[in-house]
């Protein structure tokens, strides 16, 4: 008997088909049109530049503090040598030291506009702050010396700057050079000494005699040094080191706080013991006995009033035995004592008092706390010293930023509704009073569009910040772990194996302005669709869908249904409200030998959820285990309000959800969605016994729909597979039970997968052919194809299944849909995301880029349909189509079938970013449904406008050729094309990069066009025209030094971006060359000319007799006609770059003019003075000359000739 061959029978079949196909689509395929020379491009590279707008959050890292209290600014150093300066709510701004060393000190010259730095590589800056941009006029750095402490008095031009030597050198700060008076160490000391007091701790004026200067020494040892007589006037020493001293302001006491927990007061004239001793924390002890010691107090200040007891306050001195206890600051205020606990540790502390001269009474008010990540205001004038509300944008990093999203040019009224949601949610209990950090002035407002900030963060929270006119305010505060179980308690840990902390942190954000629709993804592979609301409400049940991406090659490619176009079925017997969410997760299953399945890594809340005004839950949807696999990280993600879909994707595929019915319509491994026209070779994977779960028959129900490959929606294939669920019973028939028991399950499987794969076979023929004549004779086959194999065995099963695999691969698309590849492009970089760990999973195929829209899926469209482009980490760019039901109740009751549509586009790296332009170059938007109010009770009218109301969309104009209708733009890793639609023509290819890759792209709106902007991992920011992507700019600006940088950069319409630069602090910059222009104008004023208080009035009584503050002529003691000139080797001058420049930058006017004049003198002067330091070096050493030249007459004047 000769043996039937099913293969020879299949190939004619297709090459009938096949060939009917093409030609049918050979005739209907326009002929291309090059229509992109019409196109014209405005953006040209003058329209670009680049430069740093301004710096919001929280310093990072701080090191040091300082305050004006005239001007009212606060200055805040860093150890990576940054300096923040603050006024008004804001007026801030940034500057950077060059040699990025630590701020170890800062000091104002109150009231004169001028700041002076003191860094940890011994350098003194001097910094200019009377121009928008701050810049450094003179730096010191000194050459032998350690700087440890610098002191500079009210309204005094000498500095004091003490090293860790133990000497003091005096700095005078509008020269910026060294005074030839020095106080050193040995001198200070008592003679009898033998030990090196240690470096200076302090420097201060008796504030009552200037001449009288307080030096305090590591060891302990306090020195009141006479700076007219030049010698120690009283020497104070204590057991214990010092760590500050604090003046009161009549001068006649001090208090110094030691290592050991202590506070000791001192009389100025009793130098043999202090006057006090005090241990703030420490425990009370009987007998006379000394208190045990307690941990050092690092800074102590102390404060007078005319009404009532003097404040001291003080950080640190905690008892040893207080485990665990917060850091705190300490105020003493007679006889109470308020402990006030803080967050984090203490850097520093200021009192802020009402008066800068140190000899009247400082009437403190309130207290500024540096913390390691925060800042403090106290007010001191009301009980309980409640704290200031920060207006400052400082609480970025409250939880650690994951990501983040800058949408500029945004909807007018987004911002005062999220104000009026967010304003709720502000804590109580603040003080009553205004923030007194107000110094400065704002800048011109430029730019009227606004701008919005999305960051979202570890804890599963999400920040909306108002960014208009480059500032920063916190609008609303959405805490998406609301929705989960939280454990109780440490040992009880979240069912999730992905991460090990954080797991509700944000990963991925997708928003839509105009709908308020907001998407997040979430690194336990979870998804929560949130929509806006007005309204309070009470959600009985969450609702939920679990969906199941499991990653699988066999050696037996299946043949994709979802190839198909979709067929009308009739008889579908598939009501869509039958499938209903899940309203909580299932219970935690396992497969037979105990591995964990269809269970979520989070547990959705099981009891009602109230829902303040605001971002509301709509659904959550998360993956599940598969046969003890936990799910992948999301790596994509995307939500249309005008189609009511939500879809993401991993490393094992896409899931696509329709989230107003609350079903899954596409489940499908990334493999599966290039069906037979998969261009790449792929290796099974390790052979793994494919694990069933236990009871799945009975599961099939609980697990839902969302589970198969594709849902009865997607297209007319749900008569087929109606009760089948998870990936790996796909192939199980539902009526079948649990089978026979003599049939093993592989071959029951074998068998159903191969049933399934035969009738799909037959659906895809049906669906190619043209002629009808063809249809009968090849149904009838195709009919007794199926009937022998539910009858031959199970080697004829075998052989079927391999023909039809291989069928599939010949048979699967129509010749015009074949992509066209380039010959080039064969080198494509594999995924790099973050949630890939494995070298199984590195070699998976991620989705890496997802975009709806409305353009042209196929070559052979002849008008724009909804879509979805999805672009993977392989270089592909597959498209799927989207059938949508009418709008109104419709939408809710019939489904929306998704078939892909077969076109491929492929180009180097991961496919980062899609965007489409109309023949007039425009970007076209996705269509969006406009935000409306869904929970208050509508009307019937209203209801009608609802049913005809249909989503926003922009499509070309009906006069528009049909030829070249669209342009796609499409970004990856390495190269950006722009594809002609619907003929699919490369029309320009731009190789952004060979040697690096692209981290960020987006096409962006600037100057009323449009652009491709991309940040590299080369630290290149460059843009492109569009659509002949001809490069505009190429900057190199900040090399990837850490995966921060690449997580959060990004950029948005008008010329805006922004980035992580450090933990807590967020950089904006600007590429647009008209921004730039106007941004001198726009940045604030930090000083502003303000008149300096009145001295205090010292009395009839103290003026007659000689009492109250005497003064002291510094220039007298310390000019160089007294002191003479310092060594030249012990520092060095290093003019600063803010001269000239800075002046350019300032006002124009008399002031301007009055400040170049004083740089140019100060250049002259410094011409002259190297002049003379030469002159007077040629005269030493004319001097020395002759001075030898007498030595050597005296020594030869009595020798006699012959003596020589």
């Amino acid at each position: 008997m000769r043996k039937f061959n099913i293969r020879k029978v299949l190939d004619g079949l297709t090459a009938g088909s096949s060939s009917s196909s093409s030609a049918s689509s050979s005739s209907q395929q326009p002929q291309p049109a090059t229509r992109e020379n019409d196109i014209p491009e405005t953006l040209q590279s003058e329209h670009f530049q680049l430069c740093k707008t301004v710096r919001h959050g929280f310093p990072y890292q701080p090191s040091a503090l300082a305050f004006d209290p005239v001007q009212k600014i606060l200055a805040i150093g860093t150890q990576t040598g940054a300096l923040r300066l603050f006024g008004r709510p804001g007026v801030e701004c940034y500057c950077q030291h060059d040699s990025g060393a630590a701020v170890i000190q800062l000091q104002f010259l109150i009231n004169e506009g001028a700041l002076v730095s003191a860094l940890a590589d011994d350098t003194l800056h001097l910094w200019n702050l009377r121009q928008k941009r701050p810049a450094i006029l003179h730096s010191l750095k000194f050459n032998r010396e350690r700087i440890t402490f610098c002191h500079l008095p009210f309204q005094s031009k000498w500095l004091y700057v003490g090293t860790e030597r133990g000497n003091i050198h005096i700095v005078n700060v509008e020269s910026f050079s060294l005074s030839g008076y020095v106080i050193m160490w040995n001198k200070a000391i008592e003679l009898s000494s033998k030990s090196h007091p240690g470096p200076v701790v302090h420097i201060s004026d008796n504030p009552m005699d200037e001449g009288k200067l307080l030096m305090g020494f590591e060891s302990g040892t306090v020195v009141l040094w006479d700076l007219k007589s030049k010698k120690a006037e009283y020497r104070y020493t204590h057991d214990e080191a010092i760590h500050s001293v604090a003046w009161h302001h009549e001068g006649k006491q001090f208090i110094c706080s030691h290592s050991d927990g202590t506070l000791t007061i001192w009389n100025v004239r009793n130098p043999t013991k202090p006057l006090q001793t005090i241990t703030p924390h420490g425990k009370q002890v009987k007998d006379g006995k000394k208190p045990e010691p307690c941990k050092p107090i690092l800074k102590v200040e102390y404060k007078t009033t005319r009404a009532g007891e003097p404040f001291i306050i003080l950080s640190g001195g905690l008892s040893y035995d207080t485990v665990g206890r917060r850091p705190c600051l300490t105020v003493m205020h007679g006889k109470s004592t308020a402990v006030l606990e803080m967050d984090y540790s203490i850097v520093d502390f200021l009192t802020l008092c009402e008066t800068p001269y140190p000899n009247d009474f400082q009437e403190p008010y309130a207290v500024v706390v540096l913390l390691e990540k925060d800042l403090v205001l106290i007010d001191l004038a009301q009980n309980g010293y409640p704290i200031f509300e920060n207006p400052y944008p400082l609480s970025i990093h409250e939880s650690p930023v994951t990501c983040c999203e800058y949408f500029a040019d945004c909807p007018v009224d987004l911002i005062p509704v999220l104000y009026s949601v967010g304003a709720r949610q502000k804590r109580q209990g603040y003080s009553k009073k205004e923030w007194p950090i107000n110094g400065g002035n704002w800048g011109l407002v430029t730019q009227s569009y606004p701008e919005i900030i999305i960051t979202g963060h570890a804890d599963g929270s999400v920040k909306f910040w108002d960014a208009s006119a480059i500032t920063l305010q916190v609008l609303y505060k959405l805490k998406t772990a609301k929705v989960f179980e939280k454990s109780r308690n440490k040992d009880d840990k979240p069912s999730t194996d992905i991460v090990d902390e954080d797991p509700f942190a944000i990963q991925i954000i997708s928003w839509c302005a105009e709908s308020r629709m907001l998407c997040i993804a979430g690194v336990s592979a979870h998804v929560i669709v949130y929509r806006f609301s007005k309204q309070e409400i009470n959600t009985e049940v969450i609702p939920m869908l679990e969906v199941r991406l499991l990653y699988e090659i066999n050696y037996i490619e299946s043949p994709d249904p979802e190839q198909l176009p979709p067929l009308p079925t009739p008889g579908t017997g598939s009501n869509p409200q039958s499938i209903a969410p899940q309203s909580h997760p299932s219970t935690s299953s396992s497969s037979s030998d105990g591995l964990r399945d269809n269970v979520p890594c989070l547990k959705v809340k099981n009891s009602p959820l109230k829902q303040s005004p605001g971002y509301q839950v709509e659904l959550v949807i998360q993956l599940v285990w598969v046969s003890g696999e936990p799910p992948q990280q999301i790596t994509s993600l995307a939500i249309n309000s005008a189609y009511g879909l939500v879809v993401f994707g991993n490393c094992n595929g896409i899931a696509l959800v329709d989230y107003l019915q609350k079903t899954t319509l596409l489940n499908l491994g990334t493999v599966e969605l290039y069906g037979s026209n998969d261009p790449y070779r792929r290796e099974p994977r390790s052979p793994r016994k494919s694990r069933q779960p236990s009871g799945a028959q009975n599961k099939n129900k609980e697990v839902g729909e969302e589970g198969m490959g594709i849902s009865p929606h997607s297209a007319g294939l749900c008569d087929i597979n109606e009760g089948t669920t998870v990936q790996e019973d796909r192939c199980k028939s539902p009526t079948s039970g649990s089978g026979s028991p003599i049939n093993s399950d592989e071959d029951q499987t074998l068998n159903n997968f191969i049933e399934k794969g035969i009738v799909f076979f037959i659906l895809r023929v049906l669906s190619f052919l043209s002629s009808a004549h063809l249809f009968f004779s090849k149904l009838t086959f195709c009919i007794k194809i199926l009937f022998a194999v539910k009858t031959k065995s199970r080697k004829f099963s075998k052989m079927v299944a391999s023909d039809i695999a291989k069928m599939s691969r010949k048979l699967s698309l129509p010749t015009e849909l074949k992509p066209e590849l380039d010959v080039k492009d064969n080198s494509f970089s594999r995924s790099r995301s973050s949630s890939v760990t494995s070298i199984d999973k590195e070699s998976r195929e991620a989705i890496s880029a997802l975009h709806f829209c409305e353009t042209f899926t196929r070559k052979a469209d002849t008008a724009p349909s909804p879509c979805l482009w999805v672009g993977t980490t392989l270089g592909t760019v597959l498209v799927i189509a989207l059938n949508l039901p009418p709008g109104g109740e419709q939408r809710l009751l019939q489904p929306v079938i998704v078939s892909p549509s077969g076109t491929i586009l492929r180009l180097k790296g991961a496919i980062l970013r899609m965007a489409f332009l109309d023949t007039t170059g425009s970007l076209v938007p996705p269509a969006y449904e406009p935000w409306r109010e869904q929970n208050v009770p509508e009307d019937k009218d209203e209801k009608d406008k609802l049913k005809k109301r249909r989503p926003v969309s922009v499509s070309p104009s009906s006069s528009q050729e049909i030829s070249e209708n669209q342009y796609a733009v499409i970004c990856s890793e390495k190269q950006a094309k722009v594809i002609s639609l619907p003929s699919q023509n490369c029309t320009y290819k731009q190789n952004i990069t060979e040697t690096s890759f692209v981290l960020r792209g987006d096409i962006v709106a600037l100057s009323n066009s449009i652009c491709l902007a991309c940040f590299c991992a080369n630290g290149h920011i460059m843009t492109f025209s569009l659509p002949s992507l001809r490069p505009l700019l190429d900057v190199y600006y900040l090399p990837l030094t850490n995966m921060r940088i690449a997580r959060t950069f990004c950029f948005t319409n008008n010329g805006q971006a922004l980035y992580l630069v450090s933990p807590t602090e967020i950089q904006r910059i600007t590429y647009s060359q008209e921004t730039c222009e106007n941004l001198q104008e726009m940045l604030g004023e930090l000083f502003t000319p303000v008149e300096t208080p009145e001295a205090p009035n010292r009395g009839f009584f103290k003026g007659l007799f000689g009492g109250g503050a005497q003064s002291l002529d510094r220039e007298e003691l310390f000019g160089e006609s007294a002191a003479g000139k310092a060594s030249r080797s012990l520092a060095q001058h290093i003019p600063g770059p803010g001269g000239i420049e800075g002046v350019k930058g300032a006002a124009s006017g008399i002031v301007c003019e009055l400040a170049r004049a004083r740089i140019a003198l100060d250049e002259r002067g410094q011409k002259l003075g190297e002049l003379e330091e030469r002159t007077a070096a040629m005269l030493a050493s004319a001097d020395s000359f002759s001075k030898h030249a007498h030595e050597m007459m005296l020594k030869c004047k009595d020798k006699k000739w012959y003596q020589f």
